[in-house]
């Protein structure tokens, strides 16, 4: 499982992301899981590395699927259109 921090805004992005990417080469299976409880401050800088980490996961032939994701962050995902693109359990 990947983990987001507690902040994820333009200054941290690129940092993060190459974490993740780092992280994804130990994910074994055929499932992604990013988990997003620990996310307090973030602005749509999260959705960019959420998605290009997305993008990665299914250049691997993988699925991502997110677990704990704010509804604040939700609720951005959805104005941008892409919350179809972050599968959320419920």
């Amino acid at each position: 499982m990947l983990v987001l921090p507690a902040t994820l805004t333009h200054p941290q992005a690129s940092a993060c992301l190459q974490l993740l990417l780092q992280g994804l080469e130990a994910e074994l299976g055929s499932e992604v899981v990013v988990d997003c409880a620990a996310l307090a401050t973030f602005d749509s800088s999260a959705l960019a590395v959420l998605l290009e980490c997305r993008r990665a996961v299914l250049y691997d032939g993988k699925a991502l699927t997110t677990r704990a994701m704010p509804q604040a962050l939700q609720s951005l995902a959805q104005l941008y259109g892409v919350q179809a693109l972050l599968v959320v359990p419920q």
